[in-house]
């Protein structure tokens, strides 16, 4: 039992720390409607904290965490919040933003959706929300969490900010 456990906790831990090509080369939209690639996101966001939201408008569970995202967002205000929007359209995107007052962070549409996108895919993504965390040298320093109050997650963020 003890090797199980160990193997397990092994396989747990080991997470990725970089991007895959594909996924730098996945074209998203942005609020302005131009297309931007992954890459130049973490690009222009270069040495800065990233904290990013894999989310869409239809997800109950992307809803229910937003008051806790907001409240992240107040406390780490040297961390970017980058929005990545899984809604079906963007016409859904755009209204899920305004209706969830949304008003802060870079918000960007997928736009190849959850099975097609190359971004998706290399992170393996099986659920929303899906949190991700980017230290300012542009490596993944949390691979995946899908609770606010995750304790990586906020040891994570209080790590990477110092």
């Amino acid at each position: 039992m003890v090797v199980f456990f160990t193997a397990f906790t092994l396989v747990l831990s080991a997470q990725s720390k970089e991007f895959s090509t594909k996924a730098l080369k996945d074209v998203f939209l942005t609020t302005e409607g131009k297309d931007i690639t992954f890459s130049e996101i973490l690009e222009a966001n270069k040495g800065k904290t990233l904290f990013i939201d894999v989310w869409a408008s239809w997800c109950k569970d992307c809803i229910e965490s937003i008051p806790a995202l907001k409240g992240i967002n107040e406390k780490y205000d040297d961390v970017t919040f980058i929005f990545l929007s899984l809604d079906r359209s963007v016409e859904g995107w755009e209204k899920g933003r305004e209706k969830y007052h949304l008003d802060y962070g870079q918000h960007y549409f997928i736009k190849a959706g959850w099975k097609k996108s190359p971004f998706c895919q290399s992170i393996k993504l099986d659920w929303i929300p899906r949190y991700l965390v980017v230290n300012p040298e542009g490596k993944i320093e949390l691979f995946k969490a899908i609770e606010t109050d995750d304790t990586q997650l906020i040891n994570t963020l209080n790590q990477t900010i110092q």
